[in-house]
């Protein structure tokens, strides 16, 4: 019986986790060819983040291309690409104490947000050419209903804080996007896209490590980027059976 690659994935994790942060490169890598459009690694995302109505840190965009009668659909997730040259970074305000590349630590190469000193201008949102940011519109999905149920109110754990949705505090208005699971990261966890998609579609892990899953289809298949021409050094990588128009419009 063929071994699961989520249990790879996740020795190689563990592999990972106990490198110095300078040998270490997070990334991820989305096979389209076997990504159905189901949604569960959105459906994930938003449970595990507590995230709003109106707000996705993964969602799945589904494109069409060619003409009739020749017409191929792709579903393309489109993450925080954790860019290493990352526009959104340098127009905050608060460049460094709000958003800023992350060298150190478990979440070293992750672009991360601190909501505490988020001002909520929204440069960043207009900046990131990938639409991965968003300001936090509040409310609950169970608005309009006799109760906001329970769940939607349990706390939310990113970047390793409490964070207690009552609809009132932090993080709403403030700047927020994938984080690779940054919290699950740091407990030994792949982040939730990854272990909910039903395609296995989606990789991760340290591309520095040869003996890594995502090392090894990213040195045998033909990679591409999203948006290249922006020259942002993203870290998340495809692999299509053709040239895909759309990463690159």
């Amino acid at each position: 019986m063929q071994k699961d690659i989520l249990l790879t994935m996740q020795e190689d994790l563990e592999r990972a986790l106990i490198q110095s942060t300078d040998k270490r490169r997070w990334a991820m890598l989305i096979d389209v060819r076997k990504c159905v459009g189901c949604h569960a690694c959105t459906i994930g995302c938003v449970s595990e983040n507590k995230l709003p109505p109106k707000l996705q840190y993964r969602p799945v965009h589904e494109y069409e291309q060619g003409k009739y009668p020749l017409v191929s659909r792709t579903f393309l997730p489109r993450p925080c690409m954790q860019c290493d040259k990352p526009p959104c970074v340098p127009v905050c305000p608060k460049v460094g104490k709000a958003t800023w590349k992350e060298t150190k630590g478990t979440g070293a190469g992750i672009v991360p947000v601190n909501y505490s000193e988020c001002i909520s201008c929204g440069k960043c949102v207009k900046a990131c050419p990938y639409g991965a940011r968003t300001l936090d519109p509040g409310g609950f999905h169970t608005d309009g209903t006799p109760a906001v149920q329970q769940y939607e109110k349990l706390p939310a754990f990113e970047y390793g804080r409490k964070l207690a949705r009552d609809g009132k505090g932090l993080p709403i208005r403030k700047a927020r996007k994938c984080h690779f699971c940054l919290h699950r990261l740091a407990a030994g966890q792949l982040p939730m896209c990854v272990t909910t998609c039903i395609g296995r579609a989606t990789y991760f892990g340290d591309e520095n490590d040869p003996q890594s899953l995502i090392a090894q289809v990213k040195k045998g298949a033909k990679m591409q980027i999203l948006k290249a021409n922006k020259g942002t050094a993203p870290r998340v990588y495809y692999i299509a059976n053709e040239k895909l128009e759309v990463l690159y419009v």
